[in-house]
C-alpha cells in the first residue's frame, strides 16, 4: 500500500529542495522525521510537514502501523517562476526568477 500528500507552490527553489530530499530518500519515516527535525535547512521544515501528513494519511485513511512505513519516494517539481524586475544602472532592468517547488511524498509498507 502506497500513501501520497503534496505541497504545491512551495516558495522553495527545486535544486534546494532536493539536497535535503536526497537525504532522506528510503529511510524509515521514524529516521527521516528525525532528520529532518534537526536539519538547519529551509526545506527541511517543509519536508517534514508533507511528511507527517503523508504519516496521518497512511494511519486515518488506510489504517497502517506506523512502524512498518518507509519514506518509498520523494519527487520535487518545478512549480511556476514568478518573475520580477531590479532597477540597474542608465535605465536598464535584470529580470529576477523566484523558484517555486511542488514537494509529493509517497509513504509505503517495508514489507512491499
Amino acid at each position: 500500500m502506497q500513501v501520497k500528500a503534496t505541497l504545491s507552490n512551495a516558495r522553495i527553489s527545486p535544486q534546494k529542495c532536493r539536497l535535503v530530499a536526497d537525504m532522506v530518500r528510503g529511510k524509515p519515516v521514524g529516521q527521516a522525521l528525525n532528520i529532518l527535525k534537526f536539519s538547519p535547512k529551509k526545506g527541511a521544515a517543509l519536508i517534514y510537514k508533507v511528511l507527517s501528513s503523508a504519516i496521518a494519511n497512511a494511519e486515518h485513511n488506510a489504517g497502517a502501523d506506523i512502524d512498518e512505513l518507509s519514506l518509498s519516494a520523494i519527487d520535487i517539481g518545478e512549480a511556476p517562476v514568478l518573475k520580477r524586475f531590479h532597477a540597474r544602472a542608465k535605465g536598464r532592468g535584470n529580470r529576477i526568477t523566484k523558484r517555486n517547488s511542488h514537494i509529493m511524498v509517497t509513504v509505503a509498507d517495508k514489507a512491499r
